[in-house]
């Protein structure tokens, strides 16, 4: 049977409830596999697993129990190996990459920002600050609104001007909360954010994090922000070359 992985810890690390349960229905339970210093949280991978919610919350609930006991180093949802020896074969492999994340991720979380533009807040900051699109604007209205090819190229103008925002803006929303985290992950393109970028936080020093991002949310009207956190420092595991035998529910399912 497949292996599911929730996260890998310290061998060492304080054992989970024994009658911790995980993914499926019912729910498998959760087991320890050892690897000399190092541990998979692992259990049996149901056939048909999908993101549903009970599963997305089985699988958090793992590494909150194992997260408030120590440092986990958590994998994404999904995260299947065809089974036990190859997990364990991956832990020796990666060994020393592994206990360096350990040491470096204790005590830390992950906070996702995510950033979009007020439509309407943003217009108003790009004509303010654009004296030639607040000229072609009245000229266009004084002229009844312009020609055509005058109201094309106001438009081609506006979304330019707006463009160019998103780019200065997910510049300064890096920059600005970047020297309250100890670093950085830029997110993949995601459609309707100009920014999506995960800061690794001293659990500690949450409360400056979440400090900077309401002087960024002040200091930049017109934008939305949505915070997620704090999460386990999904972000920063770093997977390494050799870690291909460990994949995604959806990918194991199509091999």
């Amino acid at each position: 049977m497949n292996t599911y992985v929730y996260g890998i810890t310290a061998s060492s690390h304080p054992a989970l409830p024994k009658d911790m349960g995980g993914i499926g229905d019912p729910a498998r339970p959760v087991r320890v596999l050892k690897q000399g210093a190092l541990a998979a949280l692992v259990s049996d991978a149901p056939d048909g697993l999908r993101p549903k919610r009970r599963e997305l919350l089985a699988h958090s609930a793992v590494l909150d129990e194992a997260g408030a006991a120590g440092c986990v180093l958590p994998m994404r949802f999904g995260s299947v190996a065809p089974d036990d020896d190859t997990v364990s074969s991956v832990l020796a492999e990666r060994s020393e990459h592994y206990k360096e994340r350990l040491t470096a991720l204790d005590g830390k979380v992950e906070y996702n920002v995510k950033a979009s533009h007020d439509e309407e807040a943003v217009l108003h900051r790009v004509m303010a600050e654009n004296p030639e699109l607040r000229a072609m604007t009245q000229a266009n209205r004084q002229a009844g609104g312009g020609t055509y090819d005058q109201r094309l190229h106001l438009g081609e103008m506006v979304v330019a001007a707006v463009k160019a925002q998103e780019a200065e803006d997910a510049t300064d929303v890096q920059h600005t909360l970047e020297p309250a985290a100890d670093a950085v992950s830029v997110g993949p393109d995601s459609s309707g954010w100009l920014a999506n970028v995960s800061f690794l936080v001293d659990r500690d020093g949450a409360e400056n994090f979440l400090t900077a991002v309401e002087q960024l949310r002040s200091g930049h009207p017109h934008l939305e922000l949505r915070v997620n956190g704090p999460l386990p420092p999904y972000s920063f595991v770093e997977p390494g070359p050799a870690e291909p035998a460990i994949t995604s529910a959806a990918e194991h399912a199509e091999e």
